[in-house]
């Protein structure tokens, strides 16, 4: 899969202790990658500790707001692979703490980009954004590459000037360079293994957890919905192209098909179809500011990458509800339970013919 490009490369994962971190280092090592992880400590609980990854791979604490320390670990790994997926993640966090979080994401990307400068061998780096990198109009409207950057709140700008970042730096220094740099913005992630707060599902399996009905702050909110493994893939995909074509050396969005778009109700109640429970509203007109509304457009992975979904909105939310009740059930059991996902994604994937499925 993904044109063999990964068995016994050095794939160098920033963020490799967080939720999206954590899958994809487990997919790259079921791949045959050398994996070294970059990154602050998991925050229990935690999906890293939980699938025993720490033995697996390069272990190694660091942050990526410190340019020395990022510049030493990648010249140390000499990686083939990049994924750089370390940020500050959270909307209602930033309002918290905003300086953080543009150090964090916008800095710590300018000193990943920094870092690849003087590697002088091939390099292929995908660059983790998100979605909400654009200038939200909340209108009905999927937005595509192309389209202006912006963000009204400070995670979302801090991932916009990212992009503009990383756009700079492959302009102005990796022309001629071995390495190849691209962008990858995806978001509204579902799946097991999330635990961070203020999310939907984590927020769902935490009140069914304790027999309480799940507070709802945003019922009416639109979010293109995917399953984590969706754009993971597109990550995987983008990086094995960017081994053999230049011309994707660029940016792309990874999301669902337009059916997925849902609102946050949809969601709650496709959550309690596998698990029972209950559901409150608990709109509040003086909370902070959260769009109401997002679409992206995926013409272009589909175009230049032949990358699309495998799972639909219910497979999304039906797997991930089934890997907190089986790892509820069986908490030793999670990385089994992972892996097994992992392995009926690709079947799935490889059933309807999407290229990176194909074996060797």
């Amino acid at each position: 899969m993904f044109a063999g490009a990964y068995k016994d490369k050095v794939a160098w994962l920033s963020g490799h202790t967080g939720f999206k971190g954590a899958w994809l280092a487990a997919w790259l090592l079921r791949l045959g990658a050398r994996v070294h992880g970059f990154s602050l400590p998991a925050e229990e609980p935690s999906l890293f500790n939980q699938l025993g990854l720490e033995p697996r791979l390069k272990h190694e604490i660091g942050d990526v707001r410190d340019v020395e320390a990022v510049e030493e670990s990648i010249s140390h790994a000499q990686p083939d692979f990049v994924f750089h997926l370390a940020a500050q993640a959270l909307v209602r966090r930033s309002y918290e703490e905003p300086l953080l979080t543009y150090a964090t994401n916008t800095m710590g990307t300018a000193n990943v980009l920094q870092a690849l400068r003087p590697l002088g061998r091939p390099c292929a780096a995908v660059f983790v954004t998100t979605d909400k990198c654009y200038e939200n109009r909340e209108a009905d409207y999927a937005y595509a590459e192309e389209d202006h950057l912006g963000g009204y709140d400070p995670y979302s700008s801090s991932k916009a000037a990212a992009e503009i970042v990383i756009g700079a730096y492959r302009r102005s220094f990796f022309g001629k360079s071995p390495a190849r740099i691209a962008s990858a913005r995806a978001g509204n992630v579902v799946g097991g293994g999330d635990w961070a707060p203020d999310r939907i599902v984590p927020d769902c399996i935490r009140a069914l957890q304790r027999g309480e009905a799940i507070p709802v702050r945003n019922p009416s909110a639109t979010r293109p919905w995917q399953h984590v493994l969706e754009p993971l893939s597109g990550y995987l995909w983008l990086g094995a192209m960017l081994t053999q074509k230049n011309d994707v050396a660029t940016a792309f969005n990874f999301g669902p098909e337009k059916e997925a778009n849902r609102p946050v109700i949809d969601l709650v109640r496709e959550v309690l179809k596998t698990w029972p429970g209950e559901w409150v509203d608990k709109s509040d007109p003086h909370a902070l500011h959260e769009a109401k509304l997002l679409m992206l457009s995926i013409a272009k992975a589909k175009r230049l990458l032949q990358w699309k979904p495998a799972w639909d909105f219910e497979q999304a939310i039906g797997y991930t509800v089934r890997w907190y009740h089986n790892v509820q059930m069986n908490p030793a059991e999670a990385a089994n339970i992972t892996l097994m996902q992992i392995e009926e994604y690709e079947r799935k994937a490889r059933s309807l013919g999407i290229p990176w499925a194909a074996e060797n």
